[in-house]
């Protein structure tokens, strides 16, 4: 396929991620990585190829894209915050490989049920958000957050351009009129200093804090932070020690031609909140309107996953995507790292590829010297999935154990829609990043599979996807591929 080619006038920014390789589960038996709920890189993705642009391959986060679609998994029961299920079944595309899937519900919490909320919308104003992509758009997301906010929340809004300012102080969520006016008053002009804008911000939280609510700040730019305050190190920081006090950070990025991926997604990790990304109307319903609680309220803190293998059983395994979510395997134990947070009715995918030891070839051979003492008896056993996490407001975490046995295999015809979409979403991703896990005969079936797949379908977000999948297939002729961004 071609390559993709910068435009000279694009400045956007990617943050370039090797993709996970093979393991051997007698070298590294265990798998450990923080879950990851952010949507940004689908939504940036689709923006660049409804332009016609091949997107550049460390645009593209496979778990992103997986993640951006809700799955038909069940409920979790009683007061457990999330249901967690395992899957395995044979690879469509290799006879030699499984599927292995590990699925998260978070618990469904209703706009009626939501904690009260201290929102603080964190405006980027400066010269380079005048587009109609950009400022203009981000006014209509926020407007529609705002209709969906009552009596028990507030609103307070802060602009950043050269200088940072409190358009709104703190406003009762039911004043929709005061919140959509100061909205429709902005305007784009200046340079950005967005730490400053940050800071003010964060006293505005604190002064309408909530004790047993929401506090957050949704910090929306194109991630343009180039004037002011050059030290990234200082700005985490800043939001880490905020991060402690209760008040949490989300991004939504807009834009193209200077949007800042990197520091975006850094920003919303750092701040425990979430990255989208809203590349038009239909994105700020889906994510501040349909999904407001789970955008809103985290109901799992420091997710973490961790598989172990049974080397007497697999040989080999490759976890698709979450490469910048990696953990040691000794944080997993460990209540002081920091990890990924489940909002109310996320849905959380993690695909792994492996190789069990029946299989006719092995992309790694065996270890000579491995001796027969480290594979256990352990029956049919193929792995023990451990995933650890903490209440919102707590500090110890609980854990969550499931074994994944042999007699758990289906054929790939047999499993759910859920597995067969995320599977052909997490193909044809690493088709996109050119990966050298699959090859490119396999776009085709991997399309079929996602339209047989599609399901019920409500918004349309599947249907999209196959569209979105084929203009990609197009655009890979050297005579239309062009590139929308800088790698």
């Amino acid at each position: 396929m071609a390559d993709a080619v910068v435009s000279e006038h694009n400045t956007e920014t990617y943050q370039h991620t090797p993709e996970n390789g093979v393991w051997t589960v007698a070298e590294q038996p265990l798998s450990t990585f923080s879950v990851d709920v952010d949507t940004a890189s689908y939504a940036n993705v689709r923006r660049m190829l409804n332009q016609g642009m091949t997107p550049p391959k460390d645009a593209i986060r496979l778990e992103e894209m997986i993640n951006y679609f809700s799955y038909e998994y069940p409920q979790p029961k009683d007061d457990a915050p999330f249901y967690v299920d395992t899957s395995i079944a044979e690879s469509p595309l290799d006879n030699n490989k499984h599927i292995l899937r590990v699925a998260l519900s978070g618990k469904q919490v209703s706009n009626a049920q939501r904690k009260a909320s201290n929102l603080v919308f964190l405006l980027d104003v400066s010269g380079s958000m005048s587009a109609d992509n950009k400022l203009p758009l981000l006014k209509r997301a926020l407007t529609m957050l705002s209709k969906q906010l009552d009596a028990r929340d507030s609103v307070a809004i802060v602009v950043y351009a050269g200088a940072s300012g409190v358009v709104l102080e703190p406003t009762s969520g039911d004043d929709t009129l005061s919140i959509v006016q100061a909205l429709e008053k902005l305007q784009a002009g200046g340079s950005t200093n967005g730490a400053s804008g940050i800071q003010l911000a964060y006293q505005m939280a604190q002064k309408a804090f909530k004790k047993d609510g929401i506090n957050r700040v949704l910090l929306a730019t194109d991630g343009d932070f180039n004037v002011g305050t050059t030290d990234h190190e200082a700005l985490m920081g800043l939001i880490e020690k905020q991060r402690e006090t209760g008040v949490t950070l989300s991004v939504l990025g807009f834009g193209s031609g200077n949007y800042n991926d990197h520091l975006t997604e850094q920003l919303a990790n750092k701040g425990n909140g979430n990255a989208a990304y809203i590349d038009n109307i239909n994105e700020a319903r889906k994510v501040l309107v349909e999904q407001l609680t789970g955008t809103l309220q985290v109901i799992a803190k420091d997710v973490k996953i961790q598989v172990e293998f049974n080397p007497a059983v697999v040989h080999e395994y490759r976890l698709i995507g979450y490469e910048n979510r990696q953990l040691n395997k000794e944080d997993f134990n460990n209540d002081k790292v920091d990890a990924g947070e489940i909002g109310a009715g996320h849905t959380v995918t993690a695909l792994y590829e492996l190789t069990l030891k029946s299989a006719e070839q092995y992309s790694v051979d065996e270890l000579r010297y491995q001796t027969a003492a480290d594979e256990k008896d352990n029956g049919d056993e193929v792995a023990l999935v451990k995933l650890r996490y903490k209440n919102p407001q707590g500090e110890s975490s609980s854990k969550i154990e499931r074994i994944v046995s042999l007699s758990q295999i289906r054929g790939f015809a047999d499993t759910d829609n859920a597995f067969k979409f995320a599977h052909s979403v997490a193909g044809l991703g690493q088709l996109m990043r050119g990966s050298k896990f699959v090859s490119n005969k396999d776009a085709k079936a991997l399309i079929s599979n996602a339209k047989a797949a599609k399901g019920q379908d409500e918004h349309g977000y599947r249907a999209e996807f196959i569209r979105l999948m084929e203009t990609w297939l197009l655009l890979q002729s050297p005579v239309t591929n062009k590139v929308g961004a800088k790698n």
